[in-house]
């Protein structure tokens, strides 16, 4: 792996290249998958589909409880199914994320140590098995949340993800010089 990025950092168009490295944590992924479910249609959906299913359910049910005039087991279940629903609607937008944090968290552990080096040109990332390029039209939006910048993919799901922590910046760069670069070549949210 290549330890030193310094030789690379000549200046860009826009100004300097900032270099981060960390290691990636749990709570920086639930961070980031968060920021992401806020920003992005898939999450903003999730937010109201539980409560309009189970708003939906409770109806049906209870339709169902007038029109037959009698408590069945579907229409009872059916309400009963719609309550829970409400019940697990504060929930979905904070479970979500650390659920699916917590399943690449192994694939996290085994990346190791992250280095990526910041440009007017892209995005390099280098673990200790892989090395990738990011070009920004393949993430072209980003979110700062108060530990990180995330950049996304544009898909309305966003499943491309970028997690840039703050804490990983090296110096004499900072936050600022990290969120100029962001700033000239993608959409903040």
């Amino acid at each position: 792996m290549d330890t030193n990025m310094h030789a690379e950092q000549a200046a860009t168009p826009g100004g300097r290249a900032v270099e981060l490295v960390y290691v990636t944590t749990r709570p920086e992924l639930v961070e980031a998958l968060r920021a992401r479910s806020a920003s992005t249609p898939a999450g903003r959906r999730l937010r109201w589909m539980y409560p309009v299913l189970g708003t939906l359910l409770v109806l049906v049910g209870a339709l169902l409880m007038v029109v037959d005039g009698v408590d069945t087991g579907l229409s009872a279940g059916l309400a009963v199914s719609g309550v829970v629903l409400w019940a697990l609607s504060p929930l979905v937008p904070r479970l979500t994320p650390w659920l699916l944090a917590r399943a690449l968290g192994s694939y996290v552990e085994k990346a190791g140590e992250t280095r990526v080096l910041v440009d007017d040109s892209g995005v390099r990332v280098t673990t200790n098995d892989s090395e990738a390029r990011i070009g920004w039209s393949a993430q072209p939006t980003y979110v700062e949340t108060p530990g990180s910048f995330v950049m996304l993919s544009d898909d309305k799901a966003a499943v491309a993800v970028t997690v840039l922590p703050k804490r990983g910046i090296l110096p004499p760069a900072d936050a600022d010089a990290l969120r100029a670069i962001l700033d000239r070549n993608l959409r903040k949210l």
